[in-house]
């Protein structure tokens, strides 16, 4: 039996996230301009994390609320994917791996206090796969978060490309849970994205960062001011 308590946070619609932070001061930069939520990828399969995972513990502990903390993973594990969350300190976990739908289900079970985020990579030609997923997850999920895929890396996420919003779409409609979009968001075409997909929350990574790999300043604040206009003209 969990010994967490079985209250989960309200998921407000607008939610922005920024994934990758490298250290506190790019977090705090984040915070500063607006962002709801801060994503940080941890036990990578290539070894290669942004960041170590004493430095984001320390980060996510010590986020001022409402804003908060989500592990970017691969892992498959439910027990592996509750104690990784318990020991930094997040609300929620965004899985992009393959997990089977049982230890999804597990993993609900477990956490009644974790929002689980399960992501929906969009290739060329997998718009039925991917709703097909939703049907056989959704009891056991929060939120989805739509990324896309790579051809030529096989990356299934900070990619930097954009997909057919169109799928996005049909699975913010198809869906009985609400959606993050991510995917080559940016700036420029964030708000673009809001209004012609009407997700609940957006994310964005590696188009927000500088030539020196960092998150800049000016691409976040307009992010996340553009993604607000969006989410406000959606509901007028």
């Amino acid at each position: 039996m969990s010994t967490h308590t079985p209250i989960r946070p309200e998921i407000p619609n607008g939610i922005v996230q920024v994934a990758g932070v490298i250290d506190a001061a790019e977090a705090a930069m984040i915070i500063e301009e607006g962002a709801d939520w801060i994503g940080s990828a941890l036990r990578l399969p290539s070894g290669k994390d942004d960041i170590s995972e004493q430095d984001a513990t320390a980060i996510f502990r010590t986020l001022p609320k409402p804003h908060a903390g989500v592990l970017i993973s691969y892992l498959t594990d439910a027990a592996q994917i509750s104690a990784f969350c318990d020991e930094l300190g997040v609300i929620g976990v965004q899985i992009h791996g393959d997990i089977a739908v049982r230890e999804l289900e597990k993993l609900r079970d477990a956490r009644p206090d974790l929002i689980i985020l399960k992501s929906l990579v969009v290739k060329e030609d997998n718009a039925d796969e991917l709703l097909k997923l939703v049907d056989e997850t959704h009891p056991f999920v929060d939120l989805y978060i739509t990324d896309t895929f790579d051809p030529r890396t096989g990356a299934k996420g900070a990619t930097g490309l954009t997909h057919d919003w169109g799928v996005s779409a049909e699975l913010v409609r198809r869906s009985p849970k609400p959606l993050m979009m991510a995917g080559g968001l940016s700036p420029e075409n964030v708000y673009a994205a809001i209004r012609a997909v009407k997700p609940a929350a957006v994310d964005a990574h590696s188009l927000l960062e500088g030539p020196d790999g960092r998150k800049d300043r000016d691409k976040v604040a307009r992010f996340v001011a553009e993604a607000r206009r969006a989410f406000a003209d959606n509901l007028a």
